[in-house]
């Protein structure tokens, strides 16, 4: 059962695109679906953690509306990072997923039990990933994976419902 999902942002939970305001000042845009999806995996009891090589105020701001307090940035070495990770917090491989897009996810997608890609990543990645999602980066891919894992064992209905008070049947 996956208790930690591990997120990239740029081309993930993002479109990929950098964009820069007359002041310098990068943005980001994110989508409002992938929000909902990580409100369900929070519901299920899945530890959400935001890994990626660059650093943003705008990560961090959309991360604290999410409520996602695991938000590490400028992690050029993620399968470094996240070795340490898993070995301080008590992880094994099966208990993980990922999600990413470009070759830098390579090597820490390695570590984990499940990995799963936005529609356009590379190439590489799609040759990983266990589960390709229909949506592209920053249009609800994210959300599409997280109703995967918990559909897969059996978590979705009874997630959606702790999350949003909302019944499936």
């Amino acid at each position: 059962m996956i208790r930690l999902l591990i997120l990239d942002v740029d081309g993930t939970l993002t479109d990929g695109g950098i964009y820069y305001d007359s002041t310098g000042n990068e943005l980001k845009k994110f989508c409002a679906k992938d929000g909902a999806g990580l409100m369900i995996a929070r519901a299920a009891g899945i530890r959400v953690m935001i890994c990626t090589g660059r650093e943003c105020e705008a990560v961090r701001r959309r991360a604290a509306d999410l409520k996602i307090t695991d938000v590490y940035q400028n992690v050029r070495r993620k399968a470094d990072f996240l070795a340490d990770f898993f070995a301080k917090e008590g992880y094994r491989r099966e208990e993980v997923a990922y999600c990413g897009d470009d070759v830098n996810d390579l090597a820490a997608m390695d570590l984990c039990g499940f990995v799963g890609c936005p529609a356009d990543a590379t190439d590489l990645i799609l040759a990983r990933a266990d589960y390709i999602c229909p949506q592209r980066g920053g249009e609800g891919a994210v959300r599409g994976l997280v109703q995967k894992i918990l559909q897969d064992d059996g978590r979705w209905k009874d997630a959606v419902q702790a999350a949003f008070g909302v019944r499936l049947d």
